[in-house]
């Protein structure tokens, strides 16, 4: 069986760039790859929650790129990190919106 990993330009809808992932390996060694191929400059790269790894984060910005990816529970240090800046923000915000209104009674 055939296991191949590829580059899609969304706004075009066109495939930039495939690789095909050993088979003895996965999509993690075979990301980096792909993406050497690619001008990533002022891209944003979006990959499910097999990629999110330190190094292939560090290739994207090294290549002048930005990246989202998807994070599961699996990930349980990162996700927790991720969920408590969430509800950070949203506190944050609340807080925020709770004192402009108190001035503007004022």
């Amino acid at each position: 069986m055939l296991h191949m990993i590829s580059a899609f330009a969304t706004e075009e809808c066109l495939v930039l760039a495939q690789e095909k992932v050993s088979d003895k390996s996965n999509e993690i060694t075979a990301i980096p790859r792909l993406l050497e191929w690619l001008d990533l400059r002022g891209s944003t790269v979006t990959i499910d929650a097999m990629g999110c790894q330190h190094a292939i984060a560090n290739q994207i910005i090294k290549q002048q790129g930005q990246y989202i990816f998807a994070l599961k529970g699996k990930q349980s240090g990162l996700n927790d990190d991720v969920v408590g800046v969430f509800r950070c923000s949203k506190q944050c915000t609340t807080s925020y919106w709770k004192l402009n209104k108190l001035y503007q009674l004022g």
